[in-house]
């Protein structure tokens, strides 16, 4: 059987044809668009017809929270402003039976069948890239709380009163180690009169925002302000990270998104340094790795969701 996985991310969307062994057999991608979900629905039937085969179902991750398969809130994509029945939407285009999760939730759902995660029995994920998304196994399933909005660790506060974020509140993760908030906070700097060459490198790349790729030639170069605003983004999860643990007791952290794909074990390590001296009593099995799977980790997590949709 062959499943459909789709990952909604801020920049593009990846879709992809997956066999029982979590094996992408197939893939598309474009650009996510910047209107509301009915040009979501028309883009991704578009990149289902160039992947082909017969799939017998597909799963979606979308970043927002997802309660009773509804998507009631999605603040990173533009819009999106209501709540919405998107899973209703796709399978009602496409014909098969459609599965909604949360976009980290699919993505550390597939470290955790075929990736960094496998074996994990407490683990959390945290994804780096357009916003700071988070998920929870707990006990050996996936957590998602009473409503569905457990994992958010992009939104928990770690600086009262501290840097806006995209959400509308102050102090939350995202607001320092997400990629739209120091992209925000890079150019109020550059307007400011700082010196950096963030912004050349951008224009020799041809991209429209900061990328992941853009901030790792700023970091290789050691440009003076991109390496002071990636220590405030790493020092900022790495203070979530470790509060994670003092609370759950978990066996493995799984950092994944454009950063990790770009920064790897540079990045976890860094991570781990900040988080190390705040833990009160880790397990001497911890672990913080790198995700495994690159963009696949939700195109496979997305396809495995689809599979519990069949199995239904």
């Amino acid at each position: 059987m062959h499943t459909i996985g789709v990952d909604i991310g801020g920049t593009n969307i990846e879709v992809g044809l997956v066999d029982q062994k979590h094996k992408v057999s197939a893939r598309a991608k474009a650009a996510t668009p910047s209107a509301g979900p009915k040009e979501f629905v028309k883009l991704i039937s578009k990149l289902v017809d160039e992947v082909g085969g017969e799939p017998a179902a597909l799963g979606v991750g979308v970043p927002g929270v997802i309660s009773d398969n509804v998507l009631v809130k999605a603040p990173n994509l533009p819009g999106w402003s209501e709540k919405t029945d998107f899973r209703g939407m796709l399978a009602k285009k496409l014909g098969i039976p459609v599965g909604l999760g949360n976009d980290v939730d699919v993505g550390l759902l597939g470290e955790w069948v075929a990736g960094a995660a496998k074996g994990g029995d407490f683990v959390l994920g945290v994804w780096m890239g357009t916003g700071v998304g988070g998920s929870l196994i707990l006990d050996g399933q996936p957590y998602h709380g009473v409503s569905g909005g457990a994992g958010e660790f992009g939104h928990v506060i770690i600086h009262h009163d501290g840097a806006l974020c995209t959400c509308g509140r102050r102090g939350c993760v995202e607001g320092y180690g997400g990629r739209r908030a120091m992209e925000r906070t890079i150019e109020h700097r550059i307007d400011a009169g700082f010196e950096t060459s963030i912004d050349e490198i951008r224009q020799k790349k041809h991209k429209g925002h900061f990328t992941s790729g853009v901030w790792q030639e700023a970091l290789e170069s050691k440009d003076p302000l991109a390496t002071a605003m990636f220590r405030d983004a790493v020092t900022a999860v790495g203070v979530g990270v470790a509060s994670a643990i003092n609370l759950l007791d978990l066996d493995r952290v799984v950092i994944g998104g454009g950063f990790a794909e770009k920064l790897g074990t540079d990045l976890t390590s860094s991570i781990e340094e900040v988080a190390q001296p705040l833990m009160l009593r880790p397990s001497p099995n911890l672990t913080i790795v790198p995700a495994k799977l690159g963009d696949d980790s939700g195109v496979v997590g997305a396809a495995n969701l689809a599979k519990s949709v069949v199995v239904r």
